[in-house]
């Protein structure tokens, strides 16, 4: 569950605030290692209630993926739940350690982490009609000017929205909720025209997209030249000092690829490869 903000962790799961950032790498640092994993266990971190990623019916892409893993491995699947809202990210070592944590940003350096098994963006979220938003792929389009544009708070966008004087209706998560909720009321917004736009985490973003009774466009945002960047790798967290476990996630990762975006694909995320190109588009407009 990323370490890039806060939309799938509050705002994304990825860039978590500084102080969240700061409790991960105290917590690694004072845990002692377990000498690995329980002979035919496969334990997961997840979140109870972070669609589309996952919650406690087993409904997400990461929970697919999960099970993805536990059967090539011929292990049987155990979830440790945590709730990602509260900016904790669970712990890879000590006592009651997880194997894996399933969407982790690649390059983050709070720890250890695969090879990345998909890339992706930000995305512009619009409606179809909305001529005057057709074509727009870049924040920095003049024709943004004067819009009213949705976002999550403290996200690399925001910074870039920030730099370009866009004007932007902020979105929180409150501790007692999910961001999947925020999201879905972001998506409300623009169907309703309160919003002209708003910009999600492209997971996020293509899921509730999809499920809109309006039809949306969604626009990865690939070709930012200025600013945070808006593209990642995403990872799967593992414990460190464990280069044969990794190596055997990054293995499976890399031979079952096709049936990885294969899953992907079904939620609607917007799959690139690292230059930013489209593998797999959502279905943005239907």
């Amino acid at each position: 569950m990323a370490i890039i903000a806060t939309l799938a962790g509050s705002a994304m799961r990825c860039l978590a605030p500084i102080a969240a950032c700061v409790s991960v790498a105290a917590a690694l640092a004072v845990a002692s290692p377990e000498e690995g994993r329980s002979a035919g266990f496969l334990r997961v971190c997840a979140d109870p209630d972070n669609m589309p990623f996952s919650n406690d019916k087993g409904e997400g892409f990461e929970n697919k993926l999960a099970e993805l893993i536990a059967e090539k491995l011929g292990d049987q699947l155990d979830y440790s739940w945590f709730t990602e809202s509260t900016g904790y990210v669970p712990n890879t070592m000590g006592r009651e350690a997880c194997d894996l944590v399933m969407g982790y940003a690649q390059g983050t350096g709070l720890i250890e982490d695969t090879n990345p098994y998909y890339y992706t963006s930000y995305a512009l979220i619009h409606r179809q009609d909305d001529q005057s938003l057709a074509g727009v792929e870049r924040l920095s389009d003049p024709r943004l000017k004067g819009k009213k544009i949705g976002l999550f708070a403290r996200t690399p966008p925001a910074s870039i929205l920030a730099m370009l004087g866009l004007a932007a209706k902020p979105f929180e998560v409150d501790a007692d909720e999910s961001a999947s909720k925020a999201a879905q009321a972001m998506i409300a917004q623009i169907a309703s025209g309160e919003l002209d736009a708003g910009i999600l985490w492209g997971p996020v973003g293509g899921y509730y997209a999809e499920r809109s009774a309006v039809p949306l466009r969604l626009v990865p945002l690939v070709k930012e030249n200025a600013g945070p960047r808006t593209i990642y790798g995403i990872t799967m967290g593992v414990r460190p000092n464990e280069p044969q476990w990794k190596h055997t996630i990054n293995k499976l990762l890399a031979e079952n690829q096709a049936g990885i975006y294969a899953i992907l694909e079904g939620y609607n995320v917007p799959v690139l490869d690292e230059n930013g190109n489209l593998v797999a588009a959502a279905a943005a407009e239907r």
